[in-house]
Formats: C-alpha cells, structure tokens, sequence
C-alpha cells in the first residue's frame, strides 16, 4: 500500500497550487483529481487576474491589496501566461457618478502600490479608438490596468511544477471514501473501475464546488463552514473591438460584467451570480444566462450580440463562503481555511472559497498550515517562475523570435501560439525538429502530431476536449472534420496509463 504525507483532493487550481508548493517544501504529495485537470470552475472563470475593482464598493481592501500584490507577482513569474490588460470602463448617466468613478480608481491605483502597470486616466471616447466600437452617447470613460491569463494553462503549469518537485498526479481518479486511524487517513481510489488503497499522514481538501461533499460525505467529518454555491456563466462571441483593451460594463441590476479580447479573435463576455444547488458536475449557461449577457453587452456595443452569434458558452460553479448577503453578487469572494484534527491525529485541511488570483498565496497559507504535523522547507513560490516562464528579459516577444531564429520553418502565428501557450517548455518538442515535415501531421487548426504527443506524454491530456478547451483553445475555430480526426488520433492510443510522475 502506498504511503504519502499529505494528499491533495482537487486538481483545479488551488489544489495543483498546493501540490507545487508543499513538494518543494519537502513532502511526499498524491494529487487526486476526478476529472481533468482544470475541468471544472477553474478553467471557467472570466480568464482575469485582477484585484477587483468592484470589491472597493464592498470596503474589502485587504483583499483587493492581496489580489493586486499576488498580480505583481505573477505578471513575474508566469509572463508567457498572465499578461497586461487595460480595460475601460464607460460612465453612464444615472449610474455609478463620474467623481465616484474616478476616486475609485484613484484607490485602486494607490492600493495596488508601485506597478509596473500604467495608472488609471480618464478617456474622451469621442476621440479615443475605445470608442469606436461602442453605441453613440458614450462621452467619458475610465481606463485603467489588470491582467488577463489563460487560467486552464495556469493549472496545468502548477501541476507540471507540482511533478517537477516529485508530486504523483493523478487524474480521472476519485477518492470514495477516507478513513481517519489515527496519525494516518487511508484512502479509497477508484480509476477506471478499479480500486486501491493509500495512506496518506495528512489530507488536503481543495475540491472546489464538491469540497463540502467531500467532508460531509467522504471523510464523514462535521462541516463547519456554511457555503453557497454560485454559478457564473460567459458567452464568446466574434471579437467587438479591433483594439486589444477590454470592457467593465455597468449594468442595469447594479452588476458589472466584462467583455475582453480572448483567442486573437473573439470577445468574451461574463459574468452572472446565480446561487445554484445540486451536482456541480451539471452546470451549465441557461437560456436566461445568455439572454442577460446579451442584453447587458448589447447596451453598449454597436455590433450586435445576441445568441445566434455565440460561438462558445460555459459556466462554472465557486464555492463561496456564506456570509449572509442577501444577493450573491455581494457575497464575499475571500476563502477560509478549515482544520479537522488536532496534534497526533491526522489533519484534514478544506480550503472554501477563494480567487483565481490568489492561488499561490492561499496554497502558502494552506501549506504553512502543516507546520503542527510536519517539518517543512521555507516558502519558496513566490520568488520561482512556473513552468515555461523563464523567458529572460526579452519577455514573450523575444522567447517568440528565439523560435522563429531556431525554427525558421514554423509560421508567425504558431510561434507565437506555441510561445504564450507553453513558454520555453514549447523547446520539450522542438528540438529534435529540423523542418517543417517533422512537426507530424497537420491534425486540428496549427497544432501537430509532435505537440499532441506532447500533450499526452507531459500534460495528462487524454480527450478532445481536453486538447481543444483546456490546453488550448483551438476548439473555438476546429471544423467538425478535424475534430473527428483528434479524436481518431486520441482513441488509437493506449489510454489506461491515468498518473504521470
């Protein structure tokens, strides 16, 4: 029977987090995953890594101060995938006043502290390009600065860091059930219809939506913590601006909603805040979703944006922590972190909550949270780049002229997409190719056999949707011929190997 320190429940992104950050403080990690990597809310949020400018009207400074350092870091330590992002926001009349607006920003700014971002300034939308694609009788707005990110690929990196420090991943994999004997927990898995035992000295719950579930119902532990479930859903529509800033839109129920340039082509749009109960593993954007979606964007955009130009929808659903808002949008976006066990017993951590942005401080925490039971390494995460994002001074642009210089056969666009995709790890499959035949078959958009292989062998992919949604985003232009392809290339290959070490 295997043995490990602790296990990590969940392979969305706090889950890979803490799986990074406790192998490279020394610990023997399992990471059990049910699905796919990413496969649930963390690859379904609006893409952002920002401090939340709409959190200010909620007085919760210390969180958007948190957001917006750990925003710093990442554009740092991930620059192939978390890259500057300016957005505008629009003043409507008999809204949000402009002075409000604008004192807003003005503490955004001064919170954030020193930023290599630019600051907030005000825009006459009559003269500037960001005005061009909204409807007339829009006279001022406010352009300020955060990041966007592509946060499947997020995951990905941190569980590829997680491996990298001897972490066992493990995905389509579920816990059943998790037994505490005293200084130990000894954990069913179920693969692919088969079982087995492990024991693990600690258990780290970040299960995301079924997080609850799985104390309740797994662990059979009392559950302290009250949660609410939200789902949020997006819309991608072909891209409304020919400028690469994006949108936060006022809407008319007093919610803001964003709309920003994903994929070089299109447009997403999101979010809702809808409370939601049942199984998460359901969710998905319903009709009225779409419809307000449409219909808050489509108060501001000239092109029109209605569902018959949707090209993707998906929704996620966030475990929040319930602090008693009555409307969703104004429950906090904070987490908490639960200890069940006390000093020799063995602890079962839950992490509830939490933001996308915050991924690497709350693993810190959660992880600085073993202390009691184990010896740990110092904390090291926020000085080390993840995976693929060491690419020097020069940045994404010059990481993509390396490999225009190394590998002049390869066209500009998937340079750059292979450059922003996996940063220097893109080298993992280029370096045994000297021309153009030796990438493989052309299978799906500008993606060849050399990187499905890879894709495969380093990054746990096993399905089409797992190519096409998560690891890269080229479901959004695959025809129904190519797809029938990938999956033709995925179904012919041995597909019983589930862990990747």
């Amino acid at each position: 029977m295997a043995e490990y320190d602790i296990a990590v429940i969940g392979g969305g992104i706090h889950g890979c987090g803490i799986a990074r950050d406790a192998a490279g403080r020394g610990l023997s990690v399992l990471l059990i995953e049910q699905g796919d990597l990413a496969s649930a809310t963390s690859s379904a949020s609006t893409k952002l890594i920002h401090g939340g400018l709409r959190y200010l009207e909620h007085f919760a400074f210390r969180l958007v101060r948190e957001c917006l350092v750990e925003r710093e870091l990442l554009l740092r330590l991930a620059p192939h995938l978390v890259h500057p992002l300016r957005l505008v926001l629009p003043h409507v009349p008999g809204m949000r006043p402009a002075i409000m607006l604008k004192i807003g920003l003005k503490l955004y700014d001064w919170i954030g502290g020193a930023s290599v971002l630019p600051r907030s300034r005000v825009l006459d939308l009559a003269d500037d390009p960001a005005g061009v694609p909204l409807k007339r009788g829009f006279h001022t707005g406010f352009e300020f600065s955060d990041c966007a990110t592509d946060d499947a690929r997020l995951v990905i990196a941190n569980a590829i860091g997680a491996r990298e420090k001897a972490a066992t991943i493990r995905t389509r994999t579920r816990c059943v059930a998790a037994r505490r004997e005293d200084d130990r927990w000894k954990l069913v898995l179920q693969t692919e219809g088969r079982r087995e035992s492990v024991t693990t000295r600690g258990l780290v719950n970040a299960a995301g939506p079924w997080a609850g579930h799985f104390v309740e119902n797994v662990a059979r532990r009392p559950l302290k913590t009250r949660l609410k479930l939200v789902k949020g859903s997006h819309i991608v529509v072909p891209r409304l601006q020919a400028h690469d800033r994006g949108y936060l839109l006022q809407n008319f129920d007093e919610r803001v909603i964003f709309a920003v340039p994903f994929a070089d082509a299109f447009t997403l749009i999101g979010t809702t805040e809808i409370a939601v109960s049942g199984d998460p593993a359901e969710v998905a954007a319903s009709a009225e979703e779409i419809l307000y979606l449409c219909r808050a964007a489509g108060d501001y955009f000239r092109a029109s944006v209605e569902p018959s130009r949707i090209v993707w929808n998906f929704a996620g659903i966030r475990a929040l922590v319930d602090d008693g808002s009555t409307r969703d949008s104004d429950t906090a976006r904070d987490y908490k972190i639960e200890i069940d066990g006390s000093y020799g017993e063995a602890p079962l951590v839950s992490i509830f909550g939490g933001k996308l942005t915050t991924y690497r401080r709350v693993a810190a925490n959660v992880v600085d949270r073993l202390k009691q039971w184990f010896v740990l390494g110092p904390a090291w995460t926020h000085a080390a780049p993840l995976p693929g994002g060491d690419l020097g001074a020069g940045g994404v642009d010059g990481f993509v002229a390396e490999l225009l210089q190394t590998h002049p056969y390869l066209a500009g666009p998937l340079a750059r997409r292979l450059a922003g995709t996996y940063g220097t790890r893109a080298r993992k499959f280029l370096e045994h190719t000297k021309r153009a035949e030796d990438l493989g078959p052309r299978i799906v958009g500008d993606l060849h056999a050399v990187e499905l292989d890879y894709l495969r062998r380093e990054e746990w992919a096993r399905t089409a949707e797992d190519v096409l949604w998560r690891r890269t985003k080229l479901g959004l232009t695959a025809n129904p011929a190519e797809v029938t392809a990938l999956k033709a290339v995925l179904g012919s290959v041995d597909a019983k190997a589930v862990s990747v070490r």
